[in-house]
């Protein structure tokens, strides 16, 4: 019998930078990536920044502050901007906000090649960057100075970050004093194809950081710290970089599911061992904490949630709607009354900013709805939350569309 993995509680965002740092330059057993499975508005982006911040802190060991961190996160995807000659209506331009360090010696890098090598996998169209000016036109075809979507330009920039880390595994000067990779929330406004083939690419890039060598051949491994919210993303992760690979050396990594129980401070880290920790497994699991009458609280848009992963696990199955998952419910009256109740109380006015509590009568229909469809499809849910004293309501399930995966 396999005992139940253990859960850290942490008090606060410094304790949950501290743990990181331990698991990655642990002495006896030291870990290379850390994977961190998190849902939107858990705290991913202030934990990246307080990681990155810890790591620039004067201390006796850093008497000169220097950061030992390159990121990318929302902070990162901030650094680009629009200029759209609102006068002209015709030269648009992406500006670089060259004041940050991000961009530090990169008139030095040559990085357009390596840019352009990566673009070429997931894109279609072509720039140019002018380093006098730190501005970016992109052009397809005959067309110059063209406005691309907005998941062309995180995809851009994206490469150009790939790029850089390439030069970093180089041991380019400028980046000889960076120890870790922190990668946040990469591949928004992607669609699932590209989320793969990005996925794949970072995988072979952390597998490069986790074996990286000094010139003298002594280890000199990037340690990288890796967090996301997208189900798909994080599976192909885990997966790419858990498979040995004939010829290279294993990768020690560690997967957790990070949570914010109290919604307050305090953070949860549990380890998810060899199966990724599934997106819409781990919503099943807060809805049942939400729907427990005596510790839980209910909220009209856990019925959102829950018509969210009925559609994931009817898609899984090959089915168009959620049509599926209430046919296999218990008996007409039940099912009719499911259908209203999903239908109305999933609408979007139930927002999740402004959360309402439910009333008795449809606190009552969601247990039932939640009971039956829990045990008719047989989910294994995990106990993520067996760290927490007295649990308190649940934050809402993130509901962002995920592919559906073995319910």
């Amino acid at each position: 019998m396999t005992s139940k993995p253990k859960i850290h509680r942490l008090a606060n965002l410094r304790k949950l930078v501290t743990r990181l740092r331990d698991d990655l330059n642990n002495p006896t057993k030291p870990t290379q990536i850390i994977h961190l499975y998190a849902y939107n508005r858990t705290g991913k982006t202030r934990l990246s920044m307080e990681f990155k911040d810890v790591g620039k802190r004067k201390t006796k060991k850093n008497p000169q502050g220097i950061a030992d961190t390159l990121y990318f996160n929302a902070y990162t995807e901030d650094l680009f901007t629009w200029e759209n000659d609102l006068d002209g209506d015709a030269v648009r331009l992406l500006q670089l906000n060259h004041r940050s360090a991000f961009f530090d010696g990169l008139k030095d890098l040559a990085l357009d090649e390596t840019i352009a090598g990566y673009l070429d996998r997931y894109a279609d169209f072509d720039f140019d960057i002018n380093y006098d000016t730190w501005q970016v036109s992109f052009r397809k075809g005959d067309d110059e100075n063209i406005k691309i979507s907005r998941g062309e330009q995180n995809i851009f920039i994206w490469c150009l970050f790939m790029a850089i880390c390439e030069r970093m595994l180089d041991g380019h000067v400028s980046y000889q004093s960076k120890k870790y990779l922190y990668i946040d929330d990469p591949i928004s406004s992607l669609d699932d194809n590209n989320a793969i083939a990005v996925a794949c690419d970072l995988a072979e890039l952390l597998r490069r950081a986790a074996s990286r060598k000094d010139p003298n051949g002594a280890p000199a491994p990037i340690k990288v710290v890796f967090s996301s919210h997208h189900a798909l993303f994080f599976n192909v992760m885990c997966n790419e970089i858990g498979r040995a690979k004939e010829g290279e050396p294993k990768v020690t990594h560690k997967r957790y599911f990070l949570h914010r129980p109290d919604g307050d401070g305090t953070y949860t880290l549990r380890a998810t061992e060899d199966t990724p920790f599934f997106h819409h497994v781990a919503s099943l699991a807060e809805l049942q904490l939400a729907a427990e009458p005596r510790t839980g609280k209910l909220y009209t848009f856990h019925f959102n949630a829950l018509r969210s992963i009925m559609e994931k696990t009817a898609s899984f199955f090959g089915h168009a709607d959620i049509s599926f998952c209430l046919k296999a419910l218990s008996n007409e009256e039940d099912k009719a009354l499911y259908n209203r109740a999903l239908n109305l109380l999933s609408h979007g006015k139930y927002a999740i900013h402004e959360p309402t509590e439910m009333g008795e009568d449809n606190q009552d229909l969601f247990r039932r709805v939640l009971k039956d469809f829990t045990t008719k499809f047989q989910f294994d849910l995990p106990d993520i939350f067996e760290a927490t004293p007295t649990p308190t309501p649940a934050a809402a399930p993130a509901t962002a569309a995920a592919p559906a995966t073995t319910p």
